[in-house]
């Protein structure tokens, strides 16, 4: 899809010559502090971004991805959920002119990926950004976009000691790699149970799966799953998602249990810090992220309307 505007500006899909361009602009943009840039991925996921060129250079990137689907089966209050990430070079970050050539582009690939969804469920076309992004904020809900969440980023220094913490014996930790589609599907199922309104989804699954060192890590009882978490690593450090424990088991230090293990995995891959993220409103899970060292870096902010 190409836009040739009487501004001389182009509006295209990102391609592989592209990359210098991009390399600069993604400079430009994270050099301000705490900015969420979304990186292209592979070439299978270029139709989803879309980047806006002016002579010769690259002024803005858009991007677009199913984030999460609800399963059939599940309460109709649930949404899908498909997020956008659009940014521009820090001179034009109150272009609304340009945001919008690009979030026209955004809106009508988000079109066409809710007709993959089941139609049973209304799908949250979603933004998120650091709380300081401001103008960027300003876009979006002079769209009409509406608060969703706010989100800590929590960080912990690798080089701290590390708690060493023991399993009841009657409960079995592993590493799991979820070779197979069956295991996968078991995974899903549990967290789905977990998360009924903002699930994992295959798709999103099978993405954190090509990511360095990705690994999960399991409390099983008689072989069923008690709690879980993932870790991997994204440049250089570490990353862990996903942390949860069934209803019959919490309360038994399973998963402050399961971070220290993963907080051993990457420090034992030479990584010096790791970060999750957490809502700014649940108390307990910051209680527990402090707990093994985690502090509060940064915030983000999300935003949400209904895609029609």
């Amino acid at each position: 899809m190409v836009s040739q505007l009487s501004t001389g500006m182009i509006v295209r899909n990102f391609q592989k010559e592209d990359f210098p361009l991009l390399g600069e602009l993604y400079q430009a943009v994270t050099a301000k502090v705490n900015t969420t840039f979304w990186w292209v991925g592979e070439e299978a996921n270029w139709r989803n971004v879309f980047c806006a060129f002016e002579n010769g250079k690259m002024i803005a990137k858009g991007q677009v991805g199913i984030i999460n689907t609800i399963s059939p089966g599940r309460s109709e209050e649930n949404k899908h959920s498909i997020y956008v990430n659009l940014k521009t070079v820090p001179e034009r970050d109150n272009d609304d002119d340009l945001l919008e050539n690009v979030y026209q582009h955004l809106f009508q690939r988000a079109l066409q990926l809710k007709e993959k969804l089941p139609g049973t469920y209304q799908t949250m076309l979603c933004v998120g950004n650091d709380s300081s992004e401001t103008e960027n904020n300003r876009f979006f809900t002079q769209m009409g976009y509406k608060h969703l969440n706010s989100l800590f980023q929590m960080k912990r220094d690798l080089l701290e000691p590390i708690p060493v913490l023991t399993l009841d014996e009657d409960f079995d930790f592993s590493y799991w790699k979820m070779e197979s589609p069956e295991e996968e599907k078991d995974y899903l199922n549990v967290e789905a149970t977990i998360w009924p309104d903002a699930p994992l989804g295959l798709e999103r699954l099978s993405a954190y799966k090509k990511n360095a060192l990705w690994t999960s890590m399991v409390i099983r009882h008689n072989d069923t799953i008690a709690a879980g978490l993932m870790a991997w690593r994204e440049e250089d450090e570490g990353v862990v998602e996903d942390v949860f424990v069934q209803e019959p088991w919490r309360q038994r230090g399973f998963a402050k249990f399961l971070l220290t293990q993963a907080l051993g995995y990457l420090k034992s891959h030479e990584l010096k810090s790791a970060y999750l993220m957490v809502e700014t409103t649940n108390q307990s899970a910051l209680a527990l992220y402090e707990s093994v060292g985690f502090q509060i870096d940064k915030e983000e902010t999300r935003y949400y309307t209904i895609l029609k």
